[in-house]
């Protein structure tokens, strides 16, 4: 179980941090079983303030680890294996990497090759248990895969995929809640035109698009089954989805996310 694995999570950025809190926020999750690493740690006092320990050792973090997560940017990914390889047993330990664009070949040009690897990639949203994380491995039995399944399931739910949609992941899922919150921030917008203030514009901003998602998840339904039951004939609906289309508003977003797709597979 999760619960009884001790993790240290590398390079505990924004997104390490998300992880950190989504961990620390079930019941039956020890603090002191997490550790944190990063070169400054004033933005990781509050960890402390919780029970989980925080250093600059990266290679005491992961030697002390049952699992070990890089959180660190995709260029640090290689000088971090490099730093605590030294430290990792490929029979026991669990490395994953929340990397974009680092492949597990890559990985395994500076660990042991039989080391069990994994690439996960979550979402801000880990903040709060709402993430979803998709996520690949090697060498990794069922019993491990069902294990790191357990981590990630604990920040919201895990897809497990094929290492070569990794990158469409990245952008559907971790970049994709940037493109929602945009869209939430023009919504906003739109409602402060036409007379509310930003608090109150706000507040019937996220309860619909929450209530949008649940919609989907609950219903099982296509988003265009839905948006009919709302677009009435000669109504003020389809007038504003029509006007959005006519301003290219789904072609931006398909463009969007291809133009991000693109960014990562030419590095």
């Amino acid at each position: 179980m999760i619960s009884k694995m001790k993790i240290a999570i590398i390079g505990c950025g924004n997104l390490g941090a998300s992880i950190a809190n989504g961990l620390l926020r079930r019941e039956d999750f020890d603090p002191k079983n997490l550790t944190l690493t990063k070169r400054h740690l004033d933005s990781l006092s509050g960890f402390a303030v919780l029970g989980s320990n925080i250093q600059s050792d990266n290679l005491s973090a992961a030697a002390n680890a049952d699992i070990v997560i890089l959180g660190v940017k995709p260029y640090n990914v290689t000088p971090i294996l490099n730093e605590i390889k030294s430290s990792l047993d490929p029979k026991k330990q669990i490395i994953i990497s929340l990397a974009t664009g680092i492949s597990l070949e890559e990985m395994y040009q500076v660990i042991d090759p039989t080391s069990i690897a994994f690439r996960a990639m979550p979402n801000i949203a880990a903040d709060i248990q709402e993430s979803v994380t998709c996520i690949c491995s090697q060498n990794a039995n069922p019993d491990q895969i069902k294990l790191v399944s357990e981590l990630f399931d604990g920040i919201g739910f895990t897809i497990p995929i094929d290492e070569s949609l990794m990158e469409a992941a990245t952008v559907l899922g971790a970049c994709g809640i940037a493109y929602v919150l945009r869209f939430m921030r023009a919504m906003i917008q739109g409602g402060i035109q036409i007379g509310f203030d930003s608090v109150t514009a706000s507040k019937i901003v996220n309860q619909t698009v929450k209530g949008a998602a649940e919609l989907m998840i609950q219903k099982n339904i296509h988003p265009e089954a839905a948006i009919d039951k709302v677009t009435t004939p000669k109504g003020c609906t389809i007038v504003g989805l029509n006007e959005m289309e006519h301003q290219g508003f789904s072609s931006a977003m398909v463009r969007g996310v291809i133009a991000s797709y693109e960014k990562i597979a030419k590095n």
